[in-house]
């Protein structure tokens, strides 16, 4: 139960419901079965789908949808359901995997027939329906309901869920309280989010410039002849890839869903794209592990070698920090005599794909496009002290990043906390009035 904080009081009175699953709720507050405050609409939009705007269901909410960008799509969108502004959308399939369970609707338009879609009737606001659901989502409270392997909340089945419900004008109150509310911890959340991505854009100027310029600002400077590169301090040597090191590709198992070519006490790590595209500078986690078999016939690689994607997340480098196996979709790099953090910083500085192995939008990249790049390249010595001056630097970037996803993290957690508490009658706000001075951080739960 969440107890209220700062300026929220508790409603003065408060009853057991009738129903096991639900807390202690005001005791003026109704138990309604959902399919009293929900309707289910089956209107399809038939041969008029090219007048309705394709909607989704994201994290974001009930959004169109840019057909023009790509992505799955039917050859005809006839079967598709009419969305009106006010309806609540719910997905109500795959729920552990599913991100988001309801969208409340501000659209006109038309969104896949997998979906449940709902107008209110009479008993009910559908804003605050839907930040009920909401709070549900937030603890995957719809699990008890689902049923077979698609685990599916049947129609009947959701219908017959009871939850706690206001009067109507209270209903109306609450969801207003909810949009201003959350509206400023949103704007909070942008405002991080756009800060991180400057620093992470200032830690990538950085980075490139250490590996292009060098750290001594005074140093006489000549044109390189290569486009990501520009002026180079004129002591360092411009020169492929290929002339510092061999450039080679990793092999995999076939087939590679076999399951003798893996062991989960194996000595090598299996490396997958999803392995790599989540991981940071250092690949610290995998799923699989490969059998002696298996390693036999992959590329072995012992810990502190780099390697960079050329399938997936193309272009990402990686170090390894255990023995670990890579397959075709990396490149990897042998017989390197200079310090591999360099050639790390080179790649992800992203700068030197430009222009390079392009086709059309993709990059594409394999031994020979990533040996002809050309790089510059200082003396051992300065080498390794540009790489602890990108390091040093990095770690301060990270500093203010973490700070400020750690910020993001704890406004997300009073959101979701703020709603439980006003849908689930933990909060009284019949006396709220919405100002323009208070902060979020001051409407904490």
């Amino acid at each position: 139960m969440i107890e209220p904080k700062g300026r929220y009081i508790k409603y003065p009175q408060y009853r057991k419901p009738d129903a096991d699953w639900l807390e202690d709720i005001p005791i003026h507050w109704d138990i309604a079965k959902v399919k009293t405050l929900l309707c289910l609409e089956k209107g399809q939009v038939g041969e008029d789908s090219i007048n309705h705007q394709l909607l989704s269901l994201t994290l974001g909410g009930v959004i169109p949808r840019n057909i023009a960008n790509g992505g799955k799509l039917p050859a005809e969108f006839n079967t598709y359901q009419v969305v009106e502004p006010g309806n609540l959308v719910f997905c109500l399939f795959d729920i552990d995997e599913t991100p988001r369970t309801v969208g409340h609707s501000a659209h006109n338009g038309m969104i896949t027939g997998a979906y449940n879609v709902y107008s209110t009737t009479p008993k009910a606001d559908g804003k605050f329906i839907f930040y009920y659901f909401l709070h549900i989502d937030s603890f995957k409270g719809l699990k008890p309901y689902y049923t077979g392997l698609r685990k599916v909340v049947r129609s009947e089945t959701f219908g017959s869920i009871k939850m706690p419900l206001p009067p109507l004008s209270e209903q109306s109150l609450v969801a207003n309280f909810l949009d201003h509310e959350t509206a400023k911890i949103d704007i909070l959340i942008d405002k991080q989010q756009k800060l991180i991505k400057l620093l992470k854009e200032k830690r990538q100027a950085v980075i490139s410039h250490a590996v292009t310029k060098g750290l001594n600002p005074d140093a006489p400077m000549k044109d390189s002849g290569v486009e990501w590169l520009g002026e180079v301090p004129e002591h360092w040597d411009v020169l492929e890839i290929k002339r510092i090191c061999q450039v080679k590709r990793g092999a995999s198992p076939r087939p590679i869903d076999d399951q003798k070519y893996f062991d989960e006490n194996g000595k090598y790590a299996w490396v997958r794209i999803a392995d790599v595209s989540r991981a940071g500078m250092y690949l610290t986690d995998t799923t699989q592990r490969l059998s002696d078999l298996g390693s036999s016939l992959s590329v072995k690689l012992d810990a502190g070698k780099l390697f960079v994607s050329i399938a997936g997340t193309v272009g990402k480098p990686c170090l390894t920090i255990d023995f670990a196996c890579i397959h075709d979709g990396f490149v990897y790099f042998t017989s390197l005599e200079i310090n591999n953090l360099f050639l790390y910083f080179i790649f992800e500085a992203g700068e030197a794909y430009k222009g390079l192995g392009k086709m059309g939008t993709q990059l594409n990249l394999n031994t020979d496009t990533v040996g002809e790049i050309k790089i510059a390249l200082p003396p051992s010595d300065e080498i390794d002290n540009i790489v602890k001056s990108i390091e040093s630097q990095k770690y301060k970037y990270q500093g203010l990043v973490d700070k400020a996803e750690c910020s993001i993290n704890l406004m997300h957690e009073r959101r979701t906390a703020l709603i439980s508490a006003a849908v689930t009658g933990k909060i009284d706000v019949r006396n709220w009035q919405p100002t323009q001075t208070e902060t979020p951080m001051e409407a904490s739960v």
